[in-house]
């Protein structure tokens, strides 16, 4: 009688002692799991913070990036301009000065110098890299013929930009150049206000033939301006301007 007391006795305890234990796991599960909720809301809360903070820096980001390419734009273009002023020089020595024969035809010419007096091999005028523009994805800058509406409007708003000051040649050897390329420079009293450059980038975008400058062929509006000029098209790096 007394050992089934006992093992019967030993059996409501071992229950007792099970049955207690059940609350306590299911509530540290269940704190567990509200612990895991509150973590994950926690770090979607933080990504939509960075997003926020992304999305509000991308626009400088990009006018940044842009104005990294605006600036290796005028100093390539620039390198051309000066290029195309060694070689009319040294040309115009051959078929004389005040010539469009003297200009450059193609980029080619330019990379390819200029001969040295006595020497077998030409002096470079123009490196590689500048013979591309990093304003467009194909890299092929605009030739800017003599006389045309482009060049006309850039002088135009060159005067504005100088207050109605004609610059002078720093190359006295471009006069003649100059004289033919675009009429004369003359000062005039009604520039208080610029007047809005043409289209003429899809006019001149494929002109061949002698060149005296180049321009880019991207339609954006510029973050810099160069002499004032505000779309990135209609900046002209010409030898006859500097």
């Amino acid at each position: 009688m007394t050992n089934l007391r006992s093992v019967t006795d030993h059996k409501i305890c071992g229950s007792r002692l099970s049955d207690s234990a059940a609350p306590s796991v299911s509530i540290s599960e269940a704190r567990r799991r509200s612990e895991g909720g509150y973590t994950l809301v926690a770090l979607l809360a933080m990504m939509t913070v960075l997003a926020l903070f992304a999305m509000a820096a991308a626009p400088s980001v990009q006018q940044q990036a842009q104005r990294e390419r605006e600036q290796e734009a005028i100093f390539r273009g620039e390198q051309v301009a000066d290029a195309i002023r060694q070689y009319y020089v040294n040309k115009s020595r051959m078929v004389g000065g005040g010539s469009p024969q003297a200009l450059p035809t193609s980029m080619d010419q330019l990379l390819d110098g200029i001969p040295v007096p006595g020497g077998s091999k030409n002096r470079q005028i123009l490196r590689p890299s500048a013979a591309r523009d990093p304003l467009t994805l194909e890299g092929e800058w605009r030739y800017i013929l003599p006389r045309s509406d482009a060049l006309l409007d850039f002088q135009q708003s060159l005067l504005f930009y100088t207050n109605n000051v004609i610059p002078q040649l720093r190359d006295p050897q471009l006069a003649s150049l100059q004289q033919f390329a675009v009429p004369q420079m003359i000062a005039t009293n009604n520039l208080g206000v610029a007047s809005a450059p043409r289209d003429t980038s899809s006019v001149d975008a494929d002109a061949s033939g002698p060149f005296v400058g180049v321009a880019s062929r991207s339609k954006r509006d510029a973050v810099l301006t160069y002499y004032g000029i505000e779309r990135e098209e209609q900046w002209i790096f010409t030898p006859l301007f500097r």
